[in-house]
């Protein structure tokens, strides 16, 4: 016989759901009062000032978080960029390679033509190598060294060369100084002093850097004169020396550092000594400060030469030059002579040669 089930009593059920939703609510108020504390809303008896800084400090905190949203926007942007950057990297790289490939292939197909023209190129090169060493010698840059300050290079005008050169030296008292004042009272002085004076320094640098342009086999002969001539190598008037002689030439400059100014100047029997050599020079080189002094007679005890006369002097002296002789000047200064000038370069002309009034530090 079945047993009788105890009926549930409704009562109990309708309690334990009152309890179950009392219990929900509950769970609900302390949500919804849990969030209201973590607001930072101000309280409501904040001073306004401070209530105010507070909204300010919230705002702005709302727009760094809106400008930092923008920035990663950014962000995600530009590194989109870059990966399409080092994707176009990549094809161009495979591009170059494709085409230095074709280069490649264009250069092993011509290496014979280049190697070709490279040679040919060198034997162009190494004739004008050697062309430019005959010329170099001819012009004799190195036949003797020149001491100076400096490696300074001037353009003068003066071309030397030929076979033959002669340099006249002058060694007058005039090429003592630039003064008449001067000259005359350094003439008076020892022969040290004389050969120490600026002027005269000049002159014998002048011909010293001269010497060493002569062409290396050609010859040479250098002339010491004031109212006589007489070669700076002694016993080789009227001789030509070998420019290869490194000794001679040596000899004529060291010569001329020797000497010391005195006495006037005769143009004219210079030019006569130019006249006797045999062959002709191709090229006189004058080193002088002004017009002559005398001729070839000497001229009376106490008489002054004026500059109508020294012009006269000058122009008998250039009638004894032989024809196709070029005469190059180079003309120091000195004061009271202002037809110098003007004389030397109406005989450079003349005669072919060239004419040239250097600065004081020149060479």
């Amino acid at each position: 016989m079945p047993r009788n089930r105890r009926p549930l009593p409704t009562f109990s059920l309708s309690f334990l759901d009152i309890m179950s939703c009392g219990l929900g609510a509950m769970v609900l108020l302390f949500l919804i009062i849990k969030h209201n504390v973590n607001a930072t809303v101000p309280a409501a008896d904040t001073p306004p000032d401070q209530r105010a800084e507070v909204n300010l400090l919230d705002r702005e905190v709302r727009d760094g978080q809106k400008g930092l949203a923008e920035l990663r926007n950014t962000i995600d942007g530009l590194e989109q960029q870059r990966v399409i950057a080092e994707g176009m990297a990549r094809r161009i790289q495979d591009q170059i390679r494709e085409a230095q490939g074709d280069t490649d292939a264009k250069r092993a197909s011509s290496a014979t033509d280049e190697l070709a023209a490279l040679e040919a190129q060198i034997r162009d090169l190494e004739q004008k190598k050697q062309q430019l060493e005959l010329e170099q010698a001819k012009t004799g840059e190195h036949t003797r060294a020149f001491s100076g300050e400096g490696t300074r290079q001037y353009l003068t005008g003066l071309q030397i060369g030929g076979d033959r050169i002669l340099v006249l030296l002058d060694t007058s008292a005039s090429m003592l100084d630039e003064t008449l004042v001067n000259v005359i009272r350094r003439r008076n002085m020892t022969d040290e002093r004389r050969t120490g004076s600026r002027k005269w320094r000049q002159a014998v640098a002048t011909l010293d850097w001269l010497t060493t342009r002569f062409p290396v086999g050609g010859k040479f002969q250098v002339y010491l004169f004031d109212t006589d001539v007489k070669a700076a190598v002694p016993g080789t008037e009227g001789q030509w020396l070998d420019v290869a002689n490194a000794g001679q030439l040596e000899t004529a400059v060291q010569a001329a550092r020797d000497a010391a100014p005195d006495g006037g100047t005769s143009l004219e029997r210079a030019f006569q000594a130019v006249a006797r050599l045999r062959p002709l020079p191709d090229n006189v080189y004058l080193i002088t400060d002004g017009l002559p002094t005398q001729g070839i007679s000497t001229p009376r005890r106490g008489g002054k030469v004026t500059g109508n006369e020294r012009l006269k002097l000058f122009n008998a002296a250039a009638n004894q030059l032989p024809n196709n002789v070029p005469v190059n000047t180079i003309l120091l200064p000195m004061e009271g002579d202002p037809m110098a000038a003007f004389s030397f370069w109406g005989l450079a002309v003349a005669s072919g040669g060239s004419f040239l009034s250097p600065a004081a530090d020149w060479p």
